[in-house]
C-alpha cells in the first residue's frame, strides 16, 4: 500500500507545482489595516527565475449596470458598445498590478491634451506627455500574464478595465483616481513597477525588487489617498490569492464628494470665492468649480460622474453669495434695478428649469462650450475698449458719474469716513423702457430685451451648472451701458434665479450635491456676499471692469482647456 502512495503523492505534488502561482508562493502583506494614502509593502517569495506579478483589487466590483444616474445609464450603455464591453461586466474600480514585467500587458505612448478640440481636432492638442496604454486587444496578453491578473479574466473585463482608466468619463465616474501632468488627468494607474527603475510619474511612490536567482521580493505602494473608508482588498502573487488587508479613513470623508477634505478649508475657499462674486457679479461658478476640481477635488461616488455632483454644489455658491450680498446692495444702498433684475430673472429661470431642459435634450450643449469661449473674449476685448478715451466720450453718463464717485472717494479720504454710494433713483418705468437715475446720470435699459437674453443665459446656466453671471455682466455694460456699480446686483438677482433653476432641475433629474460640501459652501458662500458687497465701493468703475476682463479672459482659456499653467 506504501509503495503505491508514495508514487501518488509524488506525481500530485509536480501536478501541483507545475501549476501558475501555486508552486513555492508565499506573501505576508506588512499590516491588515491602512489608513488612506499610507504605504502597503507585500514581501514574501516566488518560485525561483519567474517574473513577479502582485495584484491589489478592490474587493467590491462594478458593473455599468449597478450605476443609478440617469445620464450615466445612456453614456455607459452607448460607450459599452464601442469599448466592447457588456452592462454587467465586472472590475474593481481600484486595481493595481505590480510587476517586474508591465511589458506584458501594455506600453508607453504619447499622450496629446489641452487645447480646443474644435480647432485641434480629435486626438490632438496643444500639449504632450507620456502614458501607459494596456494593450488593445485581451488576446495580446499572453496566456502566462493573463493567468496572473486576480479577478481579470476576460475579454470583456479587459476592454472595461482599459474603458475606466484611460478614457476621462470612464475615470470620472468609476476609477476616482487619477495619474496627472499638473492638474490635468491623463490616465490612471493599473500596471506599475519600480519608480527607481522606471523614473515614470504614474510608477511614484512604487517599489518593487525582485532577487531573481531566490524568488525572494518585496514590493510596497501608496495607496490612493482618497480611497474609500473601510475598502478591503484582495491581493494575488502569481495568480495565486495570498490575503487581503482593508483600507480606513483618513480625514474627514465627503460622502458624495468622495474625498477627504475639512469642511473648514472649503468654507474659507467659498469666502474667497464668494466676496469675488459679490463684486464682480461674474464667474463664481466657474471659479467655484476650479476650487472645486483643484482643491477638493470632488469626485462623486461610483458610478455617479464627477460633474453630476460638482454642479449641484456650485449652485450653493451662486445662490448664497448673491443673498449674502443683497441686504446691503438692495436695502442699504438701494442700488438695484427691480424690473430689470426681475426681468432677467423670470428669463433665466424659465431658461434653467424648463426651456434648458428640452434644448438639452435636443442639442449637445458641450459641444458648444469652445464656442461660448470665443464669445467670452469678445465680451473682453469690448470690456477693456469700454475703457478707452474714445470709449467713455461717447458714454457721457458714466464718465460723469465715474468723476463723481471719484471725487467723493477724495472726500472721504480727506475727512476720514467712507464713501456712501449713489442710490437707484426711478424715472420711468415700462416694459421696453426703464429709466433711472443713478449719482444724477441718467441711464436706460429695456427690461423684456433683457428677459430675452435671460432665457438663452438660463439654458447655458443650466447646460453648464453655472450661475451665468459671467455673460450677464458684459451684457449689461456693453449692451446696456450700465456702470458696474448697477450692473453687478442685478447681475446677482439673476444669477439667483438661474441658480434656483439649474438647482430645481438636477433634483428633478435625481442628482443631489455633498450635504456637507454644501452646506460648507453655502456657510462661506454667504459669508463671502457680505464682505463683498461691502468691499465693492472701495474700487473704482475702472478698476471693477478691468478685473471683469480678466476674468473673461481666464474663462476664455478655462473652456479653450489652454490650463496646464493653473
Amino acid at each position: 500500500m506504501k509503495k503505491i502512495i508514495f508514487p501518488i503523492t509524488l506525481f500530485l505534488m509536480i501536478i501541483a507545482l507545475s501549476v501558475p502561482g501555486f508552486s513555492a508562493t508565499t506573501a505576508t502583506i506588512s499590516d491588515s489595516e491602512f489608513k488612506a494614502g499610507d504605504t502597503v509593502t507585500i514581501e514574501g517569495t516566488i518560485e525561483p527565475g519567474a517574473d513577479l506579478y502582485i495584484v491589489v483589487a478592490m474587493q467590491d466590483l462594478f458593473a455599468p449596470k449597478d450605476t443609478n444616474g440617469v445620464h450615466e445609464v445612456k453614456r455607459l450603455k452607448k460607450d459599452a458598445d464601442k469599448a466592447k464591453f457588456d452592462l454587467d461586466t465586472e472590475i474593481p474600480p481600484l486595481y493595481y498590478l505590480l510587476t517586474t514585467n508591465p511589458e506584458a500587458f501594455g506600453n508607453e505612448g504619447k499622450k496629446r491634451f489641452g487645447g480646443p478640440s474644435v480647432l485641434m481636432g480629435k486626438g490632438k492638442g496643444l500639449y504632450s506627455s507620456t502614458m501607459y496604454y494596456l494593450k488593445k486587444k485581451f488576446d495580446e496578453v499572453d496566456a502566462q500574464a493573463k493567468s496572473m491578473m486576480g479577478p481579470i479574466k476576460s475579454e470583456a473585463q479587459w476592454n472595461f478595465l482599459r474603458y475606466a482608466n484611460e478614457s476621462n468619463y470612464g475615470i470620472n465616474t468609476i476609477v476616482k483616481e487619477s495619474s496627472k501632468v499638473g492638474n490635468v488627468t491623463i490616465f490612471s494607474r493599473t500596471v506599475i513597477t519600480d519608480f527607481g527603475k522606471s523614473g515614470k510619474y504614474w510608477d511614484k511612490g512604487t517599489s518593487v525588487n525582485l532577487d531573481k536567482a531566490t524568488g525572494k521580493f518585496n514590493v510596497s505602494y501608496k495607496s490612493y489617498r482618497h480611497t474609500p473608508p473601510n475598502t478591503e482588498f484582495d491581493v494575488y502573487v502569481n495568480g495565486a490569492e495570498s490575503g487581503s488587508f482593508k483600507v480606513l479613513k483618513n480625514g474627514f470623508w465627503l460622502s458624495k464628494g468622495f474625498r477627504y477634505m475639512n469642511p473648514l478649508w472649503i468654507i474659507l475657499g467659498a469666502i474667497l470665492v464668494g466676496t469675488y462674486f459679490s463684486m464682480i457679479g461674474a464667474a463664481g461658478g466657474m471659479l467655484m468649480a476650479a476650487f472645486q476640481i483643484l482643491i477638493v477635488q470632488t469626485a462623486g461616488p461610483v458610478g455617479i460622474n464627477a460633474a453630476n455632483v460638482l454642479k449641484p454644489s456650485n449652485m450653493a455658491l451662486t445662490l448664497f453669495s448673491p443673498l449674502g450680498s443683497f441686504y446691503r446692495y438692495a436695502v442699504v444702498e438701494k442700488r438695484v434695478a427691480w424690473p430689470v433684475g426681475i426681468s432677467f430673472g423670470v428669463g433665466i429661470f424659465i431658461g434653467s428649469i424648463w426651456l434648458g431642459k428640452y434644448v438639452s435634450a435636443y442639442l449637445p450643449m458641450k459641444a458648444y462650450k469652445e464656442w461660448l469661449a470665443v464669445l467670452v473674449v469678445i465680451m473682453g476685448v469690448q470690456t477693456i475698449r469700454e475703457l478707452m478715451p474714445k470709449a467713455m466720450e461717447k458714454r457721457k453718463n458714466i464718465k460723469a458719474m465715474v468723476k463723481k464717485f471719484n471725487d467723493a472717494v477724495a472726500k472721504a479720504k480727506t475727512d476720514g469716513t467712507s464713501v456712501e454710494m449713489g442710490k437707484i433713483e426711478p424715472v420711468k418705468t415700462g416694459i421696453t423702457d426703464y429709466r433711472f437715475k443713478f449719482w444724477g446720470e441718467e441711464f436706460t435699459i429695456n427690461p423684456l430685451l433683457f428677459a430675452i437674453l435671460g432665457l438663452a443665459i438660463g439654458v447655458v446656466s443650466r447646460s453648464f451648472g453655472i450661475g451665468g453671471g459671467f455673460l450677464l455682466v458684459p451684457a449689461m455694460t456693453t449692451l446696456g451701458a450700465l456702470p458696474m456699480y448697477v450692473a453687478v446686483p442685478i447681475s446677482l438677482i439673476g444669477t439667483c434665479f438661474s441658480s434656483i433653476g439649474a438647482f430645481i432641475g438636477y433634483l428633478m433629474t435625481g442628482y443631489l450635491p455633498d450635504m456637507v460640501l454644501m452646506i460648507a459652501i453655502i456657510i462661506g458662500g454667504f459669508a463671502g456676499g457680505m464682505l463683498g458687497s461691502r468691499a465693492q465701493k472701495l474700487f473704482s468703475e475702472k478698476t471693477l471692469k478691468i478685473v471683469l476682463a480678466i476674468t473673461l479672459f481666464f474663462l476664455f482659456f478655462r473652456f479653450f482647456k489652454i490650463e496646464i499653467w493653473i
